[in-house]
């Protein structure tokens, strides 16, 4: 596992069964896909532990853990360019100190337009082997430090990216800390004296899970919440939960699902994403029938929530442990990403389409390593011209990741 930011990846691993069991129907598929740009790991960045955004120029941005000007990680965009072409350039390179360090998960513009996001380590707080990390803001005129996590009841350590509700308030989870040290749901309400961050929810580990996912929050029209943790819940594989806003500034929180363990889903890392009438869609690293990752859906009932696995990977050909949200294509099909299995010889992971009623995979995509790249652990982001972007944290020419371009 390559994940070397998450501890959670090292709990709670399920055996796998043989590979040889049962799983739905896989079908290889061409489809289009290309490098637009690799990192150096020098003053362009290195090791985009990222997801992709695009403006409404068709501009991208995401973040590097590692390179920039101190080695701590940058903010960087991509420029489209003549012929199919991307430019590359460093918005903001982390100094390593109070302005954070270690950016993953990406950034997410805000209302404003400007760009937001969060770092594992640096700020201020301080915490054992490390400062807590921040949550920050990009302009155009350098970078700004929103919220120093002290590594107490706030938390510490957010590794995800995070959203906004249309009242322009943000949020998102940290994956340890919190009154409980299972880590929080916070939230950023923007205010004349700058922003002010509180804790909305603290996980217990018990029934409502712990340790927030590398995926962000999903936020619906009426200002509801929704989220995965990686690890608690009635049986200990993670949960699937909900937080509904009650007036006051209070929350109503509600676990949704617990996930089982194989043959069930086990041990959610990506978001969620939302489809017809309600139903949710993810991926978890562990269960389905091998143990080697599943994707999932949750569909409301009249008496709360009905889940089935989709689809088992192998962890062979067909990919294994998925770590990103996923994301539909134009035909309805889900879109995602796994960070291992595919090419025999690498085991660098693939890129996946599969059918919400068939329950059919096609892989298309498997990751070769090299100048290919390796390892995807983030979402497939739509450019609006019906490619997807990116990232792989790992390979390209310079062995320091890719940004890639797939065309189902």
């Amino acid at each position: 596992m390559h994940i070397a930011w998450s501890s959670a990846l090292t709990k709670g691993a399920l055996a796998a069964a043989l590979l040889a069991a049962a799983c739905p129907a896989l079908a290889n598929a061409a489809a289009s896909e290309r490098v637009l740009y690799t990192f150096s790991g020098g003053g362009d960045g290195g090791n985009p532990a990222t997801g992709i955004v695009f403006d409404g120029s068709g501009n991208a941005y995401g973040t590097t853990v590692g390179g920039g000007s101190s080695a701590c990680g940058t903010v960087f965009e991509l420029s489209p360019g003549g012929s199919g072409s991307y430019r590359q350039s460093v918005l903001y390179s982390f100094a390593c100190g109070a302005d954070g360090k270690a950016p993953h998960g990406g950034v997410t513009i805000g209302p404003d337009g400007n760009l937001y996001g969060t770092t594992v380590a640096g700020g201020t707080g301080a915490c054992s082997g490390d400062f807590c990390g921040t949550v920050f803001e990009v302009t155009a005129r350098g970078e700004t430090v929103l919220h120093d996590f002290t590594g107490g009841d706030d938390g510490f350590g957010p590794g995800g990216a995070v959203v906004f509700d249309s009242s322009g308030n943000m949020y998102g989870t940290t994956p340890d800390g919190g009154a409980y040290s299972a880590g929080t749901v916070y939230e950023l309400t923007p205010g004349r004296k700058g922003w002010r961050e509180r804790v909305i929810h603290a996980f217990t580990g018990g029934s409502d899970g712990s340790t927030g996912s590398l995926g962000p929050l999903l936020v619906d029209a009426s200002g509801d919440l929704y989220g995965v943790t990686e690890l608690g819940g009635a049986h200990g594989a993670g949960t699937v939960f909900r937080m509904s806003p009650r007036g006051r500034g209070g929350w109503d929180f509600r676990t949704l699902y617990a996930f089982a363990g194989s043959p069930d889903a086990a041990f959610p890392y990506g978001g969620l994403i939302a489809g017809a009438n309600g139903a949710l869609y993810g991926t978890t690293y562990y269960g389905g029938q091998t143990g080697a990752g599943a994707v999932f859906e949750l569909r409301p009932q009249r008496h709360g929530w009905r889940e089935r696995v989709l689809y088992g990977f192998s962890g062979a050909a067909d990919g294994g442990s998925p770590t990103g949200t996923l994301a539909f294509e134009g035909s309805g099909n889900l879109l995602g990403t796994t960070s291992a299995g595919g090419n025999a010889s690498c085991s660098c992971g693939v890129v996946f389409s599969l059918g919400v009623t068939s329950r059919r995979e096609r892989v298309l995509h498997q990751f070769a390593g090299g100048s290919d790249g390796e390892y995807p652990y983030y979402a497939l982001a739509p450019d609006g011209a019906g490619n997807f972007l990116a990232s792989t944290v790992a390979g390209g020419t310079g062995g320091q990741g890719t940004i890639f371009e797939v065309t189902p």
